[in-house]
């Protein structure tokens, strides 16, 4: 198979008219030795020819051809830029904690700080390809010889041996591991980059998401306050008549009731307002109660376009990070199962060692003659050739091993379908309750307006003893009920909206043309380690890791 294989990869490469032809006749009276090594020298020199493994070919997903709701003339089918969606809302505020949240956030930055680390794994891979080991080896040492050993007459016992050298092995790339795993690297480090843009729509939203819930939190408390007026205005209506004998005492025990009750809900928005100043705090990397002015005070929810543009189903795949960061882990795995595979073949190495070796002894000459003789001439010594290795009796263990890697991948691929899949019905789900929840705002609405009404007959009836407090009770009850129901509904309108810019993969296109790493860190971390010139934004745009076929790629040094 071994032979097969080097013999269909030399004769296929331009290496055999170049080199083999001219040198077949010499080959003939060369000795083993010669013969041997140029055998060697020529599968060194085609040592990028074979790949094994699977070369990876991205997957096919299920793919819809149009939206659920796209007869709806609130959702607009057409292809539309995603990047700054935020600004729909036409909210100055909402503008400004985006930008500060992205400028700020921790999670942001470590994610930035991973792909570096993404990127010096790859210069990890890339030096395998070169010598594995190499070492300068110096020492010193004293030694003495038993009088008693066995042929040791005439024998200096005790002398000094100075040895200094250096030392390299490099196993041959032939069956593409190394380049295999430069591919996986790659591959992680384009992951790396998708999963730092899958954080950064979540950081978007998730500020949104969180604006939204103070100003409905803010307009919920702000109807509690007006409904705890009102039932203040009616309590003193129901004191006056049972004061005037009109009525009972049971009226002002209601009416008390009634106030109570909205009075409670009160602190309960008042908590919720200022957890969802602390999280928006959180997100922007500040302390709790440091972005209150920038707040400013109490508003209201941000108000929803008309009409929204939600761009085709094909174009989720391509701009969903989620799903590439799915489909990059699918390539750096595919290439695993190279890496593995190439330990069923043989190892070919070259190792070598050069050096100067002396001694001193103390009979006939000074402790110090042999370091005066280190770099003589007579002193150099080396030692160079080819190897092969083969783990022959390993083979189930390799085996296994090549098994799992596809098992793993089988798993991405299955998981890679399951994230295209699930993101389609994030969209379809937030595009269905944005939808809807507009009919419930209308219908709410005209039900407050009607509720409004029955309280203001239901007073105006009570105060002439036309009917009992019951009534009254029963519409300022349904009144604050129905208000609160409308403010929440009129919230999630807003919520759908940022859950459905979300899911159709928007405001990762942030990042673009700026740095991932803000510069005080980078340079903290210049101060701390040598980095070369890995921080640099440029490292980090590499060739696909599919293409990266090369028999070397740059050292990073």
């Amino acid at each position: 198979m071994l032979a097969k294989a080097f013999k269909a990869c030399w004769l296929t490469s331009g290496y055999w008219q170049k080199y083999s032809r001219p040198c077949i006749g010499r080959l003939r009276v060369l000795n083993f030795t010669q013969t041997f090594l140029a055998l060697f020298l020529m599968a060194f020199l085609i040592s990028g020819c074979t790949m094994v493994g699977p070369d990876y070919v991205k997957p096919t997903a299920p793919e819809a051809k149009e939206w659920l709701a796209y007869e709806d003339p609130k959702i607009k089918s057409v292809e539309a830029d995603f990047s700054q969606w935020w600004t729909v809302f036409n909210n100055p505020v909402l503008n400004r904690l985006v930008e500060t949240a992205y400028q700020q956030n921790l999670t942001l930055q470590t994610a930035g700080v991973r792909i570096l680390e993404a990127r010096a794994q790859l210069g990890i891979a890339i030096g395998f390809q070169y010598p594995q080991t190499q070492q300068a080896t110096g020492d010193a040492a004293a030694q003495r010889l038993s009088r008693n050993a066995p042929n040791s007459a005439g024998i200096e016992r005790f002398s000094y041996v100075y040895d200094v050298g250096f030392d390299a092995a490099w196993e041959l790339d032939f069956w593409g591991k190394f380049r295999r795993a430069v591919q996986s690297e790659v591959a992680n480090l384009e992951a790396s980059i998708a999963n730092y843009d899958d954080i950064l729509v979540t950081l978007t939203s998730e500020v949104a998401r969180t604006y939204v819930a103070l100003r409905t939190s803010e307009e919920r408390l702000a109807v509690a306050r007006q409904n705890v007026e009102i039932q203040k205005r009616s309590l003193q209506i129901a004191e006056v008549r049972f004061k005037a004998g009109a009525v009972t005492e049971l009226d002002v025990t209601q009416a008390r009731a009634l106030l109570r009750s909205t009075e409670a809900t009160i602190p309960g928005f008042e908590t919720d307002i200022r957890q969802a100043k602390n999280g928006l705090a959180i997100l922007l990397g500040k302390l709790p109660g440091e972005i209150d002015d920038m707040l400013g005070g109490a508003g209201v929810i941000p108000e929803v376009p008309a009409e929204v543009t939600v761009g085709i189903p094909a174009e989720l795949m391509r701009r969903r990070p989620d799903i590439r960061f799915a489909e990059r882990q699918l390539a750096a795995q595919s290439a695993l199962i190279g890496v593995a595979k190439a330990d069923l073949f043989p190892h070919f190495s070259l190792f070598g060692s050069i050096g100067y070796t002396t001694s001193s002894s103390t009979g006939s000459r000074s402790n110090n003659a042999g370091l005066s003789e280190m770099f003589d001439s007579q002193s150099f010594n080396y030692s160079a050739g080819p190897s092969i290795n083969w783990d022959l009796f390993n083979y189930g263990r390799i085996t296994n091993r090549v098994r799992v890697e596809d098992a793993r991948f089988q798993q991405l691929a299955v998981d890679y379908e399951n994230t295209v899949l699930r993101a389609a019905q994030e969209v379809e789900d937030a595009m269905i309750g944005f939808l809807r929840s507009q009919d419930a705002v209308v219908f709410l609405a005209d039900g407050v307006k009607a509720s409004k009404r029955s309280v203001d007959l239901s007073l105006i009836q009570y105060r002439e003893g036309l009917v009992d407090y019951q009534r009254v009770l029963d519409t300022q009850r349904f009144l604050s009920d129905q208000q609160d129901l409308l403010v929440s509904t009129a919230g999630s309108v807003a919520f759908s909206l940022v859950g459905m810019y979300k899911s159709l993969g928007g405001g990762w296109e942030l990042r673009e043309g700026k740095d991932i790493v803000p510069e005080e860190i980078k340079s903290e971390m210049r101060d701390r380690t040598n980095w070369g010139k890995l921080l640099a934004p440029e490292q980090l745009e590499t060739e696909p890791s599919e293409e990266v076929r090369s028999v070397f790629n740059r050292p990073n040094w």
